[in-house]
């Protein structure tokens, strides 16, 4: 099948690739000339474990191409997939600009039938006024179908959950459009849920807010155990055995990041503040998250008393392992708030640093793990990364001014990181 994939970000990017790793013809179409004259020439514009060799793989298979026409990708095509933008705004909406627009480009070259598939996030019933605005625009009355296809990818794992995933989302309206996207998924063999449009939106914004639900949630709980001298370790796991829970998403940390749980979790807010509807459990939610990061900063001050003057490594810029996205990511506030506090950093991470280097100011770069603990007073580890998890203990130890790890993802044991002599501080669990 033709596949005229529009928007070439991590959702576009890499499931347009995948559909030509399926067997689909693929024409990835994005209105920044820099960004497909890169990929035309093999290289990626973003950092995905296992993209780079499936996007150089389908294009020497002549499965996947590159073009900055919408016109010319939808000239062939069955199948127009919207995967642009939807920034927030400052009142937390979404800015669907983007998509009014592409939506406006397919309608006025529009010539055969087409199924128009919504593939960004967007606010219930961005569907709806698609359809609105390609029959606006529609001069030519070309028959159409619109569908909700919402995706379920994570940054660091997105190639895998693609061609692996637990479930597929599609909404539709007709029984052609229906039969069309079963079609196009059936290489994948995956359990595929059929809903209404408004359905399928709404799915996409409730997974990823309960999912930053669990994640606000153990990390209060990690609170309480820390004030009483419990394991949060051992009371997630207890938690998660239980089937109805889950162990996932239960890991206390520093708060979550990223462009998808922070934008969702604001946007589905305010669609529920629109439709006055009392959700306050979500406002809860970022409330708990914003708190998680200052919460962090006073495990600082208590190995160090006081910042100002101090040197603090960082490892891990990133809002997760795995890629180089810097958007929201618990990193940039938290730096920013240590330099507040007069403190001088130094930070290391495997790949996301070319990013940060655009958002960070006074922030020294180093070149490893070792060299970002080198005279620092203490290290503070905010991303996962399983380098940090391997790094060279005793190492570090020689390497601080003071032997003080400040861990903020739980990487280590506490009991061990004593018997190495370091003061050692980590979330849900006591200090040693």
């Amino acid at each position: 099948m033709n596949i005229c994939m529009i928007g070439t970000g991590y959702v576009g990017l890499v499931s347009g690739a995948c559909f030509a790793e399926i067997g689909h013809h693929v024409n990835c179409v994005d209105s920044d000339v820099r960004k497909i004259a890169l990929l035309k020439k093999g290289q990626m514009p973003i950092y995905e474990p296992g993209l780079e060799e499936l996007v150089r793989k389908n294009v020497k298979l002549k499965r996947l191409t590159f073009s900055t026409s919408i016109a010319e990708g939808i000239e062939k095509a069955q199948f127009a997939f919207i995967a642009v933008g939807t920034p927030p705004r400052s009142d937390g909406s979404a800015d669907l600009s983007y998509v009014e627009n592409v939506a406006r480009q397919i309608s006025t070259n529009l010539k055969k039938y087409l199924v128009i598939v919504e593939k960004s996030t967007v606010p219930v019933e961005t569907c709806e006024w698609v359809k609105k605005t390609i029959l606006r625009y529609d001069k030519k009355k070309v028959p159409f179908d619109v569908v909700s296809n919402p995706e379920f990818l994570r940054e660091g794992s997105a190639v895998h959950d693609f061609l692996k995933p637990d479930r597929i989302v599609v909404g539709v309206e007709s029984n052609k459009a229906k039969e069309a996207m079963r079609a196009l998924y059936a290489p994948l063999n995956a359990p595929i849920l059929f809903t209404d449009p408004k359905s399928a939106e709404i799915i996409k914004h409730a997974s990823n807010s309960f999912l930053a639900t669990k994640i606000s949630y153990i990390n209060s709980v990690a609170n309480i155990c820390e004030k009483v001298g419990a394991n949060i370790e051992q009371v997630a796991e207890g938690m998660g055995m239980d089937k109805r829970i889950g162990r996932s998403f239960l890991n206390a940390g520093c708060g979550f990041g990223g462009f998808c749980f922070p934008k969702d979790l604001e946007a589905f807010l305010w669609i529920s503040k629109k439709l006055s509807v009392d959700f306050d459990i979500l406002e809860s939610v970022r409330k708990v998250n914003e708190q998680q990061k200052l919460h962090f900063i006073r495990k600082v001050e208590e190995a160090l008393w006081i910042i100002q003057g101090k040197t603090v490594g960082i490892l891990g810029l990133a809002f997760k392992p795995n890629t180089d996205d810097m958007r929201f990511a618990p990193a940039i506030d938290i730096i920013h708030m240590l330099q507040e506090r007069g403190a001088k950093i130094q930070a290391y991470d495997p790949i996301a640093m070319p990013n940060a280097k655009k958002i960070l100011q006074n922030v020294t770069f180093k070149r490893s793990v070792y060299e970002a603990a080198e005279n620092a007073d203490c290290l503070a580890i905010i991303t996962e990364w399983p380098e940090f998890a391997k790094m060279d203990l005793k190492r570090i130890k020689k390497t601080l001014n003071h032997p003080t790890l400040i861990d903020g993802r739980n990487l280590f044991d506490s009991e061990a990181m004593k018997n190495l002599g370091f003061h050692y501080l980590s979330v849900g669990r006591k200090t040693v």
